[in-house]
């Protein structure tokens, strides 16, 4: 099952740390997780104004999570709260491929959830893949704007993980289309 992922954290930097994350499963399954551990010192008024402000859970939901569905799940917590949601979410799928957007952080903090890479759950592939090079093997500049490319309207804010990570799946699926339509 591929799986696509997309996190927001606290900068470009070595130190960053995990503000949120999005997953959206081939079969439309989602996961979303804000965390209450990230380092609040490292807040910007970029990552303020663009991160902060659209994250949506409330202290309600504060590690409370109704485990009744996989379809959508949403949880907000500790580091430690968000990996026990994210093993049991992860855990429907027999064997997951995670795909991201430039996923140098991405795939590190998703990691970093679960202590580190050699204590991902087994049924997730230990290789993330990444839709900027599949742009670029079809020659398209990986830089162009994600919404632009799909064309398509889904709901959401921009640098909110969920949103993305549904942006990042509308790409996915363009581009394998386009390359069935060439073979």
């Amino acid at each position: 099952m591929k799986i696509f992922m997309d996190t927001e954290f606290t900068g470009l930097h070595k130190n960053t740390t995990l503000i949120s994350i999005g997953l959206v499963a081939e079969n439309g399954h989602t996961f979303y997780a804000e965390l209450t551990d990230f380092n609040k010192g490292q807040i910007d008024n970029w990552l303020q104004e663009n991160v902060i402000n659209h994250l949506y859970l409330n202290e309600d939901q504060y590690e409370r999570s109704l485990r009744s569905s996989y379809e959508e799940f949403e949880t907000v917590g500790c580091t430690s709260h968000v990996e026990g949601e994210l093993r049991w979410w992860l855990k429907q799928f027999d064997k997951v491929e995670i795909w991201s957007d430039c996923l140098s952080y991405d795939w590190v903090l998703f990691n970093n959830v679960f202590g580190h890479a050699f204590k991902i759950p087994e049924n997730v592939y230990y290789i993330p893949f990444d839709i900027c090079t599949v742009f670029k093997l079809k020659g398209i500049d990986p830089d162009i704007s994600r919404e632009d490319f799909t064309s398509s309207l889904v709901a959401g804010t921009k640098h909110n993980a969920l949103y993305d990570a549904l942006v990042i799946k509308a790409c996915y699926e363009k581009l394998m289309g386009l390359s069935e339509v060439a073979n």
